[in-house]
Formats: C-alpha cells, structure tokens, sequence
C-alpha cells in the first residue's frame, strides 16, 4: 500500500508540473512497482490520471481558459476508439506491448528536448494553422478543417489510450501546439479535460471487457496521485518552462531504458 501512495503522489505531482503528458509515467509506475502486467495497469493508471486531470481542467474552467466545443470534439470522437486500442492491446504480448510503450515514451522525451534547444521558438503566424482563434471573438473560427482537425486528434488520444492506458496528453499538447493557434496555457487546459473524459470512457471500456480493479489499490493510487497533482500545479508556477521539459525529458529517457530493459528480459 505504502508503494501505491508513494508512486501515486508522484505521477501526480509530474502531471501537474508538467500540465499535460505526466500521465505517460502512471502505467510504468505501476508495472515496475507493483509487477503488474501492462494489461492490469492500465486502467488503475486511467483512473488515476482521469482524476488528477479533472482537478486540473476543473483549474482552467474557472480561469476561462479551457476550449469546451473542441474538447468536447475530441472526447466523442475519442472515447468510441478506446475500444479499438484496448482489442489490440490485449492482441499483442508482454513484450511487445512494454516495447512499445518504451519507444512512445522516447519519441516524447525526444520533442521535449527538441523544444528546449528551439528555447521557446514559435510560429505566430495564425494564417498557416489548420485550426485557428478569431482575435476578434476569442473563439476557434469553425471549418472543415477545424473540425477534421480536432476529430483526428481525438479519435488518436482514443487509441492509445485504450492501447497503453495513457491519458494522451502528450499527443493532444504538440499537435494543439503545431496547428493551432490557441495559447500554451489554453492548450495544457482544453488537453486536460480531453484526458479526463477519454479516461473516463476508457476505464469504463476496460471494465466492459472485463478488467479487474483492485479497490483498494485502485483508491489509494487515484487519491495520491489527485495529491501529487495539486501539489504539482502549486509547484509549477515558481519552475521554467524550460527547466520542466528539460527534467521530464530526462525521467523520460531513464523509464523508457528501464522498460526496453523489462521487455528484453520478459519471457
């Protein structure tokens, strides 16, 4: 139980510094601390990480900061692939699935870095987004393309949540980033609610195709991680932006070398 709380304060306490994308680190928690299988971890880790990026969404709701229509976008087309990733997950073996989880985390790792040497580089130029805000009302200018856009990224945040039990912030944030042109601080808000509801739908999923949830593990994770998280979000203020990529990237690396390592030696 002490192991839970411990690894649970802590992948809270990185979403919340990080904004977005801490997420990533609550599956490996679980595998490397407890022995579990990435089949069990997954949705004790989307519960937990649903639950710390509710608290985190609820955060920008109330500072106004949060796109609801896109969000909401991306959560219905999100939430009906989680089925599609969850079959495929259960498909592929230990192995495999460890490996791929381990390659996801360095491709993160590698655009956190790459963000860190550009040393905040930005395109402003809203005229080559797919997806854009009007200055005018403050607002996504609906089209096509905003809508295939917002769809896609959902129906992929979908997918590999119900493939790795990610939250899937760490895919919604760069691709928010690269074609849009929504602030940074509206991004890691809208993101965060996305994962609250796909990880909800994705928990529920993984409960249909009969998971088993540990309870009391499963509470004592969630409410940690809930603590980590406020904790995280308290903290992140008096950190640099580039400091926090610099670090994850680099816990990033160590848990991904960590989990090649496990998928070589699992039989």
């Amino acid at each position: 139980m002490l192991i839970s709380l411990l690894l649970g304060v802590l992948v809270g306490a990185v979403l919340g510094v990080t904004g977005a994308g801490g997420g990533i680190l609550a599956v490996p928690a679980l595998v490397v601390g407890l022995g579990w299988s990435m089949q069990q971890a997954a949705p004790v880790a989307l519960i937990a990480v649903a639950a710390g990026a509710g608290l985190g969404a609820a955060e920008g709701l109330r500072n106004k900061l949060v796109r609801y229509r896109a969000a909401a976008l991306m959560a219905v087309a999100g939430i009906p692939v989680t089925a599609l990733g969850l079959r495929v997950a259960h498909a592929m073996s230990q192995r495999i699935l460890l490996g791929l989880f381990a390659a996801v985390m360095l491709l993160v790792a590698v655009r956190l870095l790459w963000q860190a040497i550009k040393d905040g580089r930005n395109d402003i130029d809203s005229s080559s987004k797919l997806a854009r805000i009007d200055a005018n009302t403050g607002r996504f200018v609906w089209t096509w393309s905003t809508g295939l856009l917002l769809t896609g990224i959902g129906a992929l945040t979908g997918f590999m949540t119900g493939l790795l039990g990610v939250g899937g912030g760490f895919v919604i944030v760069p691709l928010l980033r690269k074609f849009t042109n929504v602030s940074m601080h509206g991004i890691v808000a809208t993101s965060l609610l996305v994962v609250a509801i796909v990880g909800a739908g994705g928990v529920l999923t993984a409960v249909l195709y009969g998971a088993v949830l540990p309870l009391a593990v499963t509470l004592l994770f969630s409410a940690a991680t809930a603590a980590g998280m406020l904790v995280g979000r308290y903290v992140s203020h008096r950190l640099s932006a580039r400091h926090v990529q610099i670090g994850f990237a680099t816990v990033l690396f160590t848990v991904a070398l960590g989990l090649f390592i496990k998928a070589a030696l699992n039989d």
